[in-house]
């Protein structure tokens, strides 16, 4: 059975991961009205990956008998002055999800939920990759971003970006 402090902890997360989705999909139209449809999709993708992130977890809750409750999803700022400012908020969202895994992470471990943290050891890891790719999206943009042809060229590598579901298996 999971701790009630550790299901509330994801019933919110849940929502957090939803609200991971909208932000990016809301990244995704402004790069979209921009023209820069390389950057459009690497943050559709990420937004269909925060998606199934939320549905890992409501699946993970369903499998232990414990009751999903969702939460209403606030709607993200979003009023970018230039190019990169999606590219910081997209770092600054990640580590602070981070944060979020790692409550949940310690509540389960406090209350010895053991099953719980070997779920979350995924998401863990995840989340490494997560603010990795953040932080080199804005590595190169800093380095390409502000002359023609390397934006350019940046934003066909990351049109190349295909989406993928996540691997974990519960």
């Amino acid at each position: 059975m999971i701790d009630k402090a550790v299901v509330s902890l994801m019933n919110e997360q849940i929502v957090k991961e939803l609200y991971s989705a909208y932000l990016y999909l809301g990244i995704a139209n402004y790069y979209a009205d921009e023209g820069l449809s390389g950057f459009e999709n690497w943050f559709y993708v990420q937004a269909q990956e925060e998606m199934d992130h939320a549905m890992l977890i409501r699946r993970y809750l369903i499998d232990n008998n414990e009751k999903v409750v969702l939460g209403q999803i606030e709607t993200p700022e979003q009023d970018y002055q230039d190019f990169s400012a999606p590219l910081g908020q997209s770092l600054s969202h990640e580590q602070f999800v981070t944060s979020l895994i790692n409550n949940i992470y310690a509540a389960a471990q406090t209350s010895k939920d053991y099953r719980s943290m070997q779920f979350l050891d995924w998401f863990v890891k995840e989340q490494g990759e997560e603010e990795k790719n953040a932080a080199d999206l804005i590595r190169k943009f800093e380095l390409f971003g502000s002359d023609a042809k390397g934006l350019y060229m940046l934003d066909q590598e990351l049109a190349a970006r295909a989406y993928a579901p996540p691997s974990l298996v519960l």
